[in-house]
């Protein structure tokens, strides 16, 4: 973990305590560090410091400015810094501060109950660091948001490509699918993340061409295993706007059949995040691929519009928990009961189910306890290009030999339903 190039600011009116968060974050390897005493402060600090801030330390229960009051001020002067929260409050009301930062749209990186430890302070700095590679004073210092022309350029170019990220059986640890994500190859900005460009494609009407195209190359990815003798699922990401078109399942069909791919080997996600503009004609859409013999996923569940009526509505095969679930649970044991409910009412359902964020042993021997069937995250690999695929393959196959005995062998049912 390298943090000698980031940025701190840390917030906390007890002056003992904040000199020993300080000291903390010097022994972890922080070199820029600015420290205050109050939300009033630290919004003076926002406005002068001549680099942006990667990481505020905020302390929930101050007097004058509180921790809440600071991150409302943040959310609308739309500040981008990654948040560490402290305090010294009942966990219940710890976690619905987390759940006001997230809903604000800030990137919470967690909650450290006081008095904080080096230990629980640098396990998430690590995961800042695992997702950033460059601080923030280098990253946005990016070009200007893509204009449609750029869009299409990049689309006719065929610079956008998928990469894969694996997800592994809870039950023996083999990895048999992935996600397909889409990333843009620029040639002068180098490899874009989808949150850059996704909005700004279903803006300007452009994502049908954008998971087309994705859905293409996914199919030569697929061949190109197949060739080498390994066959993998691969969920593919559906925008909520390409279902309302009529045909669209035909069309998406049609490429798939093209490349002699079996329909039991592809699953499309279908974000729950957001509501459909055109039940019909989206329903419609959903239901076509399913007759197909594709299976369907309800992504980041639990986390949007009417969670229960989709099940109900929508023929999923496939029920994916949002990484928020995972982060939560492995620290709050009212979120593992919020877990443990909707892994259960996946297995009612009889659908498949997947954890999104799975980042650390121990996120990986709690959804074996709790039954879920398939884990996702940097834990088993990263997003990584078909060229890469079966090497971080291999890599997880022996990174999940040296996990701790416990870890792997703790029991889990045979089944959690079928896959399509």
């Amino acid at each position: 973990m390298n943090i000698d190039n980031l940025n701190f600011l840390l917030v906390e009116d007890h002056d003992f305590q904040r000199r020993a968060l300080r000291r903390m974050l010097c022994t972890l390897g922080a070199l820029n560090i600015t420290d205050v005493s109050d939300g009033l402060a630290a919004l003076g600090a926002f406005q002068q410091a001549p680099l942006p801030f990667d990481i505020c330390i905020i302390d929930l229960n101050m007097p004058g400015m509180d921790g809440m009051e600071l991150v409302r001020h943040l959310a609308e002067a739309n500040i981008q810094v990654s948040i560490i929260l402290l305090s010294a409050l009942d966990r219940a009301l710890i976690s619905s501060v987390e759940t006001m930062v997230k809903a604000y749209g800030i990137n919470l990186l967690g909650a450290i109950e006081k008095p904080a430890t080096p230990a629980a302070l640098g396990d998430l700095l690590n995961r800042f660091t695992q997702r950033h590679r460059q601080p923030a004073h280098a990253s946005r210092s990016t070009s200007p948001e893509p204009t449609m022309n750029e869009l299409l350029e990049a689309l006719a170019l065929d610079q956008f490509v998928p990469y894969f990220q694996p997800k592994a059986d809870l039950l023996t640890g083999a990895i048999s699918s992935a996600e397909a994500l889409a990333r843009w190859r620029h040639p002068v900005r180098g490899l874009i993340p989808p949150d850059s460009f996704i909005p700004l494609m279903e803006h300007h009407g452009l994502i049908d061409q954008l998971t087309e195209q994705i859905v293409a190359k996914t199919a030569f990815a697929w061949r190109k295993w197949d060739s080498e003798g390994k066959r993998y699922e691969i969920s593919i990401n559906l925008s909520l706007s390409s279902l309302s078109n009529p045909g669209y399942a035909a069309r998406l069909s049609s490429i798939l059949e093209g490349n002699d791919i079996a329909p039991s080997y592809i699953v499309f996600e279908v974000t729950e995040s957001a509501a459909m503009s055109d039940l019909p004609h989206s329903l419609e859409n959903l239901a076509r691929l399913r007759m197909k013999g594709y299976g369907l996923s309800i992504d980041d569940y639990g986390t949007g519009y009417s969670s229960m009526q989709q099940l109900i509505r929508i023929p999923f095969s496939e029920l994916k928990m949002d990484r928020s679930f995972v982060t939560a649970a492995c620290k709050d044991n009212a979120q593992v009961l919020v877990l443990a409910s909707s892994l259960a009412l996946a297995r009612e359902l009889r659908l498949r189910s997947v954890a999104e964020g799975v980042e650390t042993a121990a996120d990986w021997r709690l959804l074996r306890r709790l039954e879920c069937r398939y884990a996702q995250g940097y834990l088993i690999g990263k997003p990584m290009p078909q060229s890469d695929f079966l090497d971080g393959v291999a890599l997880w196959d022996a990174a999940y030999l040296a996990l701790p005995s416990d870890v792997r062998a703790d029991p889990v049912p045979e089944d959690a339903g079928p896959a399509n």
